[in-house]
């Protein structure tokens, strides 16, 4: 285990050293940020103080500002394993490989140095923009969370980061250059936003498309995060309105559904449970193909 710990400490180096790759691996969660910011947040909270004139505008701003961060935080899960995996990608162009083969380190401590390290990423950084948004959150809108609440949510997110950290690992697996890689990163942060539901509220896209993202393992990982995070914020603006509560809900995939079915916690643990396990497993494989 002392050679995989330091083959874990070394791609560490390496990821974080390459700051550009940092920026990237954030890049999907600056730009829903910003776009809320900038844009689309003042448009949302127009449109709901439209609906809810009881509530100031200072509560409206509280509740979409509470949803947008669990976006940000749920998307900062997926991607930060995703560039982890440059180590990776940069080791096979480069060639490190066959220096790796003639030193005294098994294949699997290899595989195991990539895996562990991808999903350490993953959880730094995401626990980094958490922080962030919890103090934002608390600082801008005065919204604080109990302990229950963030010790919820950060299980969670580390569920998350865990498993899409393997199947970061089993798609990059199949990369072979630096130009194949980037190009991956960046059809993944673009259309992250929208399979996750943060970019545009999932109850505004037509009831197909609707169906397939709530379908999606991005989306329905983002509902648990949005179910904490915006419980205390929504009940504020539609209180004593139980009917306005589930509509909200259901436009802001704070509850997700594909037909009749209601996507459950449970469910969302069993499916990050799953593809931690199966994917782990691909990408060992695969990862191990490709060392030779």
């Amino acid at each position: 285990m002392n050679i995989v710990g330091n083959l874990m400490q070394r791609n560490l180096r390496l990821f974080f050293r390459d700051r550009m790759g940092v920026f990237f691996s954030l890049l999907s969660a600056l730009i829903l940020f910003l776009l809320y910011t900038l844009f689309l947040g003042s448009t949302q909270i127009d449109s709901l103080q439209s609906s809810f004139p009881a509530a100031t505008r200072d509560e409206v701003k509280g509740f979409v500002d509470t949803w947008m961060f669990a976006g940000i935080v749920g998307i900062t899960s997926i991607t930060t394993g995703l560039g982890a995996m440059n180590v990776f990608v940069e080791d096979s162009s480069s060639g490190r490989f066959r220096d790796f083969l003639v030193s005294p380190i098994r294949r699997e401590q290899l595989i195991l140095g990539y895996l562990l390290s991808a999903g350490v990423v993953a959880l730094i950084m995401t626990t980094v923009v958490l922080i962030i948004s919890l103090a934002y959150l608390y600082l801008v809108d005065g919204i604080s969370f109990d302990a229950g609440q963030i010790a919820t949510v950060y299980g969670f997110l580390a569920l998350s980061c865990v498993a899409f950290a393997a199947l970061s690992a089993f798609a990059v697996s199949f990369v072979r250059t630096s130009g194949a890689y980037s190009a991956l990163s960046t059809i993944v942060g673009t259309i992250l936003g929208f399979l996750a539901g943060a970019y545009i509220p999932v109850g505004a896209l037509p009831e197909g498309v609707r169906t397939v993202v709530n379908a999606l393992p991005f989306m329905q990982a983002a509902v648990p995060l949005r179910q904490e995070m915006t419980a205390d914020s929504l009940q504020v603006l539609a209180v004593d309105q139980p009917e306005a509560v589930i509509e909200l809900q259901e436009l802001f995939g704070i509850t997700a559904s594909v037909g009749d079915w209601t996507v459950t916690n449970a469910y969302v643990v069993f499916v990050l449970a799953a593809m931690t396990v199966v994917f782990t497993l691909l990408a060992a494989v695969q990862i191990r193909r490709r060392i030779g």
